[in-house]
C-alpha cells in the first residue's frame, strides 16, 4: 500500500502531461487531415500519394518515430536560431506533437476519403440539381452523411494516440509513460500499473465521448451529441492547462515562491532513477524547485545537457570518453576524468561538479557456478567458449565502442547476441537463456544472482566514475551548486550498489525515494567523517 501511495503521488503531474500531449496532437491532426482528405476527394490524382506517406508513417515504430524528431529538431533549432533568433526545443513537448500528430493522420484521412466516396452520387447529383455549389454540396450533403465514418476515425486515431503517448517518456516528456518505464526498470509492478490502468482509463473516456457525438450524429440526438461536446471540450481545454496548474500547485505545496525549476536528467535504469531522486531531495532541502525527467537515451540526456534543456544529471566518465569524445582505447581513470572536464567546459560549456565517488562500469558477467565449472575468471578465459554461448546486453550495448573492442581483442565469437532491457538481462542470465552479460559494477543484481564480473586484463573497458554534470544556465546558479556539491567524493561502490539492491530486490523491496534517502544519509555520514 506505502508503494501504491507512493506511485499515486506521481499521478495528477502524469496524468495531466499525458492528457496533454494527447489533445494537443488529435487537434493538430484532425485540423490538417480533414482539409487534406477533402482535398484528394476533389484531386483524385493526389490520393494515392497521399494516403500511402501516411500509410508509410505508421509502418515506422513509434518510438522510432518520437527519436528520429529529436535530431530533426536539433536541426531545424540551428536553422532557427541563425536567421530568426530562436531556438526550438528538441526534447519534450515539440517531437512528441509532431510525432503523434503524424500518428494520429492515417485513420482520420482515410475514413474521411471512405465516407465520402461511399456518399451515393444521386444524392450529390439531386444537390447540384437544386442550383447547390459545389461547396454547399460539400457541407451540406458530403460531409454530414460521411460524419459518422469520419469520428470513426477520430476515435481510431484517439486511442492510438493515448497508447502511443506512453512511449514519450525517452525523448523527455512527461507522460504517464513514466511510470511503465520506471516500473519495467525497477521492477515495480504496481507502477506499470498505475501507468497502464491509467492511460486505459483516459483513452476509454474520450472514445466513450467520441462515441457519443458519434451516435447523436446518427440518431440526430441533439442533446446527447451536445452534453458530450461540452464533456469533450472541457478536457481538450484541461489537457491544455492541466500541467501548468499541477505544476503551480505543486510549487505551492512545497513553498517554492518563484526561482525557476531545475530539470533533472536521468537514464533508463534503477540507479539512475535513484540518483535523479536524491538529486531531487537535495534541492528540495535547499528550498530550489526540481522536475525530474526520466527514462532518456544516453544521447539524449547529453544532447539535451549541452543544449540547455535539462539543467543537471549524473553520467559516467567512460559514456562520454568514448561515445561522445570518440576516444578509441582506453586511459587511467584520472586522466580520462580530467580530459572529459576539460572538453565539456571547451565544447559545450558543461561544468563537471566532480566525481560523486563510485565507478559504474560495464563489466562481462556469468553465474559464479557456471564460471567455477568451466574455469573462467577473465574475459580472456572466455575466447575458447564464446562460440557455444550466447551473450546479452542492454540496448545499447551492441552498437557502443566498448563491445566492439572487448569483441576484437579478446577474439570473442558468440554463438547470438541478444538485446534486453536491463530488468530482464539479469533474469535471462541467472535462467539461462543467455551465458553471459553485459552488466553493471554497480549494480545489486550482481549479488543478488550471485553473479561474477570477469576480469579484463587488458584494460579494454574504460574507468566509468559517475560524475554530475551541470549545464551552463545551472552553475550561474550557486544556490543549484551549493545544494548539490556536498555530494561529491561521498558515494562508494558498494553504498551505491545497496542502494540499487533495495529498489531492485523482490523481498523487502524499497521504493525510489526511500533508496535515494538512505543513499543521502549514508553520503552525509561519508563527508562527516571526512571532515573530521
Amino acid at each position: 500500500m506505502d508503494n501504491l501511495a507512493y506511485e499515486l503521488n506521481d499521478l495528477p503531474g502524469n496524468l495531466a502531461n499525458h492528457l496533454m500531449i494527447s489533445v494537443i496532437p488529435l487537434v493538430i491532426g484532425v485540423a490538417v487531415s480533414l482539409p487534406l482528405a477533402i482535398f484528394v476527394t476533389r484531386r483524385a490524382r493526389y490520393r494515392y500519394g497521399v494516403l500511402t506517406v501516411v500509410g508509410v508513417i505508421q509502418t515506422i515504430p513509434s518510438l522510432a518515430l518520437l527519436a528520429l524528431m529529436v535530431p530533426i529538431l536539433v536541426a531545424l533549432s540551428v536553422v532557427t536560431t541563425k536567421l530568426f533568433g530562436f531556438e526550438i526545443s528538441a526534447l519534450g513537448l515539440p517531437p512528441t506533437v509532431v510525432a503523434l500528430t503524424l500518428y494520429s493522420m492515417l485513420p482520420i484521412v482515410r475514413n474521411t476519403v471512405t465516407g465520402i466516396d461511399e456518399v451515393s452520387g444521386a444524392l450529390t447529383e439531386a444537390a447540384r440539381g437544386l442550383g447547390m455549389t459545389e461547396r454547399q454540396v460539400l457541407w451540406k450533403v458530403e460531409l454530414p452523411l460521411a460524419a459518422p465514418v469520419i469520428i470513426a476515425g477520430i476515435r481510431t486515431a484517439t486511442v492510438w494516440v493515448v497508447g502511443i503517448a506512453t512511449l514519450a517518456t525517452p525523448v523527455g516528456q512527461r507522460c504517464l509513460g513514466n511510470f511503465i518505464f520506471r516500473g519495467l526498470q525497477t521492477r515495480n509492478w504496481t507502477a506499470v500499473l498505475v501507468g497502464c490502468v491509467a492511460a486505459a482509463v483516459l483513452a476509454i473516456l474520450l472514445d466513450m465521448l467520441l462515441g457519443g457525438i458519434e451516435r447523436s450524429v446518427k440518431t440526430r440526438n441533439r442533446a446527447l451529441g451536445l452534453s458530450c461536446g461540452i464533456a469533450l471540450v472541457g478536457l481538450l481545454v484541461g489537457g491544455m492547462a492541466a500541467p501548468t496548474l499541477a505544476k503551480r500547485m505543486s510549487a505551492g505545496a512545497n513553498n517554492f515562491d518563484g526561482p525557476l525549476v531545475v530539470r533533472i536528467g536521468a537514464k533508463t535504469f534503477t540507479e539512475q532513477y535513484i540518483l535523479a531522486d536524491a538529486l531531487a531531495q537535495l534541492l528540495d532541502r535547499a528550498h530550489v524547485p526540481s522536475d525530474k525527467i526520466e527514462s532518456l537515451g544516453s544521447t539524449v540526456v547529453f544532447d539535451a545537457l549541452a543544449s540547455g534543456d535539462i539543467d543537471c544529471y549524473v553520467d559516467y566518465s567512460g559514456t562520454i570518453w568514448a561515445n561522445h569524445m570518440k576516444r578509441a582505447g582506453t586511459a587511467p581513470a584520472a586522466t580520462v576524468l580530467s580530459e572529459m572536464t576539460d572538453w565539456l567546459a571547451t565544447e559545450h560549456g558543461v561544468v563537471c561538479l566532480g566525481s560523486l565517488g563510485f565507478e559504474n562500469a560495464y563489466g562481462l558477467a556469468m553465474l559464479n557456478a557456471k564460471a567455477k565449472q568451466l574455469n573462467l575468471s577473465s574475459i580472456a578465459n572466455l575466447a575458447n567458449h564464446s562460440r557455444d554461448m550466447k551473450i546479452g546486453g542492454d540496448y545499447e550495448f551492441f552498437g557502443r565502442p566498448e563491445w566492439h573492442a572487448i569483441r576484437d581483442t579478446y577474439h570473442l565469437a558468440f554463438s547470438e547476441k541478444v538485446s534486453f532491457d536491463s530488468t530482464f538481462m539479469y533474469e535471462a542470465v541467472a535462467r539461462g537463456e543467455v551465458d553471459v552479460i553485459s552488466a553493471f559494477t554497480s549494480d545489486g543484481r550482481i549479488a543478488a544472482f550471485d553473479l561474477v564480473v570477469l576480469d579484463d586484463p587488458a584494460n579494454v573497458i574504460p574507468p566509468y566514475d559517475a560524475v554530475l554534470l551541470l549545464s551552463a544556465n545551472a552553475v550561474r546558479r550557486p544556490e543549484i551548486v551549493n545544494a548539490l556539491k556536498p555530494l561529491i567524493g561521498t558515494i562508494s561502490v558498494d553504498t551505491m550498489r545497496h542502494a540499487n539492491l533495495m529498489v531492485d530486490r523482490d523481498k523487502d523491496k524499497k521504493t525510489v525515494g526511500e533508496a535515494a534517502a538512505w543513499l543521502l544519509d549514508q553520503a552525509g555520514e561519508t563527508a562527516r567523517q571526512e571532515s573530521n
